[in-house]
């Protein structure tokens, strides 16, 4: 009979306090397809602390509904506006916490490995993302808005890459991705 391939569910994430992308991908072999997106919009006016829980209970929410395998999030990369970085990073630490609720490996990826995986080009253009992303996945039409099509494009990453230890999320940025391994201190 031979083996079956396994297949595993993979969330992306594209964080931000405003609206956070998500996108659920399954991967059997090397075929991936395509199984819901969306986005988590919290309004503008709305307190700070009010906007993290609604981000909260929704990812919670959305973990429960699909039980993704692994999610897989974008690297937080350095914002002009400061405002803007901290309040991201910490809808993003919202999201992880709710992964780690649910027992789901976080990895992450800078947007040079996810424009890598997606295209084949590190520097492709915010249109080409998008391009391949939709047609990679056979969508109909693109996702809305673009943060929606930039989860998918994580998920599709993590799908090629596969669970490497190098882009585990494990602390930040001390440990492996920038040359110090978590193993050599912990086993």
């Amino acid at each position: 009979m031979g083996n079956t391939p396994e297949t595993v569910k993979i969330i992306g994430i594209d964080p931000g306090y405003a609206i956070t992308g998500y996108g659920i991908i399954e991967k059997t072999g090397n075929r991936i397809r395509c199984i819901d997106y969306g986005a988590i919009t919290t309004p503008a006016k709305t307190p700070f602390p009010d906007r993290l829980l609604t981000i909260n209970d929704k990812m919670r929410f959305i973990l429960d509904m699909y039980k993704p395998d692994y999610m897989a999030v974008e690297e937080l990369f350095l914002y002009k506006n400061t405002t803007t970085a901290i309040g991201t990073a910490q809808a993003r630490g919202v999201v992880i916490v709710e992964a780690a609720r649910a027992n789901i490996p976080v990895y992450e990826y800078t947007p040079g490995e996810i424009k890598l995986a997606v295209t084949g080009y590190g520097k492709a253009q915010k249109q080409q993302v998008a391009m391949m992303t939709k047609s990679l996945l056979g969508l109909k039409e693109m996702p809305k808005p673009d943060d929606v099509t930039d989860a998918l494009a994580i998920a599709i990453c993590f799908a090629h890459a596969g669970p490497k230890f190098s882009n585990q999320s494990v602390s930040g940025y001390q440990y492996g991705r920038y040359g110090y391994s978590r193993r050599n201190e912990f086993g």
